[in-house]
């Protein structure tokens, strides 16, 4: 009999963790028929693991070229930067009557992603779902802050030519070949990816840039601070290090059953900070998933160790952040969410909350 139990008990521990694992990323999902849309979620889940597999294979061993590694940039005049356009300003932004031709359609990470050419011949890459806003005002804010970012744009309606049924996505895709709610990422072809990098192993570590970075993950409440979503850049004979994925953010950390993306109620009552002593700042990042998915023990290491990423951070590197943000205006930080199209009243509440943390910041 106790054996049988045991088995059952075995049974009983990977049948939930299997459960909460397919509920990992599941808020994103765009609502459609139940077994297309559980078809999809299996489907994302294996080419997220064979992206990651192949991500950590490409790497292994790979020595970088002799590049100068750069994580942060000083910039003049912080109140002046443009940030409804961000980084790639307005010359890079894309038209929406402009016409964008279908390439491919990728199927790795959590997103529904396709690649389109537009009428110049400039590349991008189509993002659906729920992180399009959250990633394009992310990116505003990083770029404010100093750091490498994508150029990002949000557009809500466009004409794609030749775009045939998304294996994922088909939902913000409107019978009069409308695609709803995309962010799109200017692809150059000047910039060369070399890899990715470890938030516990870079050249940047015990940097207060590397240090004001980990405090704007916090900020913007990324949750998702996975190695594959931080790329290494090649441009101008440096290697950038960039979070070239920030779409995980303004909403609430947490378990894969209660963290969210651009839900402003949920972003506005979390906690920012943890706990402060003289010389450091712990700041809130929850992403360790519950006891009994510890049944997949590499996912939940994982996880868990995420959490690290905003602890023990020194208060002066924070207030050094918090110090450069102040210099953003009430406007400048507005524009950030107009750009990813959220609605004034969206605008205002999570203009508010940024404006609260940085003040949090300044008082450290």
């Amino acid at each position: 009999m106790y054996f049988i139990s045991l088995i059952c008990l075995a049974i009983l521990l990977f049948g939930t963790a299997a459960s909460l694992r397919a509920q990992d990323e599941s808020k994103q999902d765009e609502p459609q028929q139940e077994g297309q849309r559980q078809k999809d979620k299996d489907q994302q889940k294996q080419d997220e693991t064979k992206s990651e597999k192949k991500e950590e294979k490409r790497n292994k061993g790979e020595a970088l070229p002799r590049l100068k590694a750069v994580i942060w940039h000083s910039t003049i005049d912080v109140n002046q930067l443009n940030l409804f356009y961000g980084a790639g300003g307005k010359e890079d932004a894309p038209s929406p009557d402009a016409k964008y031709k279908f390439k491919k359609e990728d199927m790795n990470g959590t997103s529904p992603k396709f690649d389109v050419e537009d009428d110049k011949g400039i590349k991008w890459r189509v993002k659906l779902g729920q992180e399009p806003r959250a990633e394009t005002a992310a990116t505003r804010l990083l770029f404010a802050a100093g750091y490498f970012v994508d150029e990002d744009y949000y557009i809500d309606e466009l004409r794609v030519e030749g775009l045939p049924t998304l294996r994922r996505g088909q939902s913000y895709v409107t019978p009069d070949g409308i695609v709803h709610g995309a962010r799109l990422e200017r692809k150059m072809k000047e910039i060369k990816k070399l890899g990715t990098w470890d938030w516990f192993k870079n050249p940047f570590v015990g940097t207060k840039e590397f240090n004001g970075l980990r405090v704007m993950m916090s900020l913007v409440n990324n949750w998702d601070l996975k190695t594959i979503n931080n790329s290494i850049y090649e441009v101008n004979d440096e290697a950038e290090y960039v979070v070239s994925d920030v779409g995980a953010t303004f909403g609430k950390t947490g378990d894969p059953l209660h963290r969210s993306k651009s839900v402003l109620k949920d972003y506005e009552g979390s906690k920012f900070i943890d706990k402060v002593t003289p010389e450091f700042v712990d700041f809130v990042m929850h992403s360790r998933p519950p006891l009994l998915a510890a049944i997949n023990i590499p996912n939940y290491e994982k996880r868990t160790h995420m959490q690290d990423v905003t602890k023990h951070i020194p208060r002066a590197d924070a207030k050094w952040l918090g110090e450069r943000l102040s210099q953003l205006t009430e406007e400048q930080i507005r524009d950030s969410f107009r750009a990813g199209g959220y609605t004034q009243e969206e605008v205002e509440g999570y203009a508010t909350v940024i404006q609260n943390r940085i003040a949090a910041l300044n008082a450290l």
